[in-house]
């Protein structure tokens, strides 16, 4: 069944970006445009161009307690003599010596990012007009000192385009729900620009006032099932044109790993999606959406949970012994870590912190992880928490304090790494104890044992060997 008002509920309430905070980015945006036309920052602006999701309209409401981001694109007249890079760098003084913005701003490869206290930042990238000719537009790439060639315009135009193909604004409802689904499920990792581009290329004109396309959960169908045979057709990473550059391919956002667990997971949901809209009743037909959306969808309703049931398996598998921990991963990878209970996160082999608490114990501590081939090769990529990994190469753990700060030089770091599984526990491997970092307060482990694991950050003052802070376990999910 469609449900199509429990998607209405679903949207309003729950995906979309709610007009409170839509307002206050807004003002803070007319707020840094007023700042930056009064500084010494010495382009010319000719104009604010909104970007990305915020003008597509394919903004979601962060999940997790996670944060949202808007990009504003601020178009100058070329500076005589300025390289690429020292665009970048100028705004960001510009911000750094403000009292306004200074403990606020950090300044990244292509833009300034200017991050509030709440769950929002604004990304500020310069965007250089007639450089080497009348009407070409360049971003500025800070690390490599070279301009390179955008139209965010005419993407923004093409997006509309789509939107406009698919009626009833069933592209931009359809797009927030999939990032949605990537949010809350945390099982494949796709940058918005290219997840956006992949279903705009699915939507043609012809389809104008189609069945396809008459509701949302008919549009989300629709464009999931051909996403799906897209992708299934080609078991290689393709190439995924960016519509309004030639030349450019969004696909180099993504590794061949990350492209194939992708292409897995959409042939997932795809199916979860069809067997939801062809449940013969609305409980039936709940219960299947909700293991797509979770139990936002149709909330309130008395209806046996997929979660509940998935958690129930869980604890049945860990009760049972460690030789039943592969069908847990299996659970794991199908419905997330949110299906863990809370005492998974405390094992028998489980080391307790030797330090003695601070008068205050932050929790602002988060862990970064990158995907390495090898522990000393390049072309990373960064994961998130509970996503699936092949047991291959290896991640750096690094740790931060306050979101993006670095840990402060009079404390140092330990490191409680925690395996799981049925492989691991019967080599011993289990571990569970404290370890000090491998470079920096930089953390290297190996991918080796099917299971989902465990990295936490513990901060320790030097002065007085007390604790300070600790992060949230970071869950490493091994196939």
């Amino acid at each position: 069944m469609k449900l199509v008002n429990d998607f209405k509920e679903l949207l309003s309430d729950t995906v979309n970006l709610n007009q409170t905070r839509i307002t206050q980015l807004e003002d803070r945006a007319e707020t840094i445009k007023s700042f930056l036309r009064a500084s010494n920052w010495e382009p010319k602006i000719s104009a604010f161009i909104e970007q990305g999701s915020w003008a597509h309209d394919t903004i979601i409401r962060p999940v997790d307690s996670g944060e949202f981001d808007a990009d504003l694109l601020i178009r100058v007249r070329s500076v005589d003599g300025w390289s690429a890079a020292q665009y970048v760098k100028d705004l960001g003084r510009v911000f750094l010596e403000s009292g306004r913005y200074s403990d606020k701003t950090v300044i990244h490869d292509y833009c300034v990012t200017i991050t509030y206290a709440d769950d929002c930042k604004i990304d500020l990238a310069p965007l250089v007009m007639d450089r080497e000719y009348q009407g070409a537009l360049e971003v500025c790439d800070k690390r490599n000192d070279k301009f390179d060639e955008s139209q965010p315009i005419e993407y923004t135009r093409w997006i509309r385009e789509r939107n406009g193909y698919s009626g009833n604004n069933s592209f931009r409802k359809a797009t927030r729900l999939i990032k949605y689904i990537r949010d809350i499920k945390k099982r494949f990792s796709c940058p918005s620009v290219l997840l956006t581009t992949l279903i705009g290329h699915r939507i043609e004109w012809f389809d104008k006032d189609s069945e396809a396309f008459a509701d949302t959960p008919s549009a989300l169908q629709t464009i999931m099932g051909r996403l799906d045979e897209w992708l299934q057709a080609r078991p290689d990473k393709p190439v995924v044109p960016n519509p309004s550059l030639a030349g450019e391919d969004f696909a180099v956002l993504w590794n061949d790993t990350q492209y194939a667990n992708f292409r897995n997971f959409v042939n997932k949901y795809r199916k979860w999606i069809d067997e939801a809209i062809n449940a013969e009743t609305r409980p039936d037909s709940i219960e299947k959406w909700r293991k797509v959306f979770g139990d936002e969808f149709a909330k309130g309703e008395n209806v046996v949970k997929v979660e509940a049931i998935a958690t129930n398996q869980t604890r049945s598998l860990l009760m049972e012994g460690a030789a039943h921990l592969d069908s847990l991963v299996d659970n794991v990878i199908d419905f997330g870590i949110g299906i863990l209970p809370a005492w998974f996160r405390t094992p028998a082999h489980l080391q307790a912190p030797r330090w003695q608490p601070a008068e205050h114990v932050s929790r602002n501590v988060h862990i970064s992880a990158e995907y390495r081939a090898s522990q000393f090769s390049g072309g990373g990529h960064w994961i998130r928490s509970g996503e699936a990994l092949p047991p291959r190469g290896g991640l750096w753990f690094d740790v931060g304090v306050n979101k993006y700060q670095t840990v402060p030089a009079d404390c140092y770091v330990r490191w409680r790494i925690t395996n799981t599984g049925a492989v691991a526990m019967a080599l011993k491997k289990g571990r569970g104890g404290f370890e000090q970092p491998t470079e920096g307060d930089r953390r290297w482990e190996a991918l080796e044992y099917r299971g989902v694991h465990m990295a936490e950050a513990f901060i320790i003052r030097r002065r007085d060997d007390r604790l300070v802070g600790f992060s949230d376990p970071f869950y490493v999910v091994i196939k």
